[in-house]
């Protein structure tokens, strides 16, 4: 258990929040479970420095009524600590931790889903040719709706680009 103990301690919650590329949702949930975590463990490490020894005996010198004195030492004496069933405390967290681990699955399965594709990506990219080797047949093969929209431009005699001048200015050969 001191081995967890000091592993939590060395948690850099920054970067764990950050470089893991979570979601805002479990950010704000892991920001808001190291809140209540250095909440209790400021409260214990207060309550560990309480002195809790009860000196009776300066109770006895200062009060007059020695039989209140007593019944609350045999009181004190008396008390036993309850014992809480955390069980369904603990059961919950259970759930949360499979739902979080659940997400973090899913989220690896797409991360994973997209490299893949963006590798595929970049082979391609890396192994097709130069533009400038390419042709109009390659281009046309490639893009049939080309072919189609200069045809159908072809049969209406439309011999122009509309917006082409805009963009590249008006060229004339003669």
């Amino acid at each position: 258990m001191s081995a967890v103990k000091a592993a939590a301690a060395h948690i850099d919650w920054t970067k764990l929040s950050t470089s893991l590329g979570l979601k805002t949702e479990t950010v704000a949930a892991l920001s808001a479970f190291r809140k209540r975590n250095e909440e209790a463990r400021r409260v214990l490490s207060d309550l560990k420095e309480q002195k809790t020894a009860v000196d009776f005996a300066h109770y006895r010198k200062v009060l007059k009524n020695q039989a209140v004195i007593d019944e609350v030492e045999r009181s004190f004496k008396a008390f036993k600590p309850t014992s809480y069933d955390v069980q369904a405390q603990i059961k919950s967290l259970e759930t949360v931790e499979a739902k979080a681990l659940e997400r973090a699955k899913t989220t690896a399965t797409k991360v994973e889903a997209e490299l893949y594709d963006l590798e595929a990506t970049l082979k391609n990219i890396e192994t097709s040719r130069p533009i400038e080797e390419l042709t109009v047949d390659d281009v046309l093969k490639s893009r049939p709706e080309i072919a189609e929209h200069v045809d159908a431009a072809l049969a209406k005699s439309k011999w122009e680009t509309k917006g082409y001048n805009d963009k590249f200015g008006y060229v004339t050969l003669f």
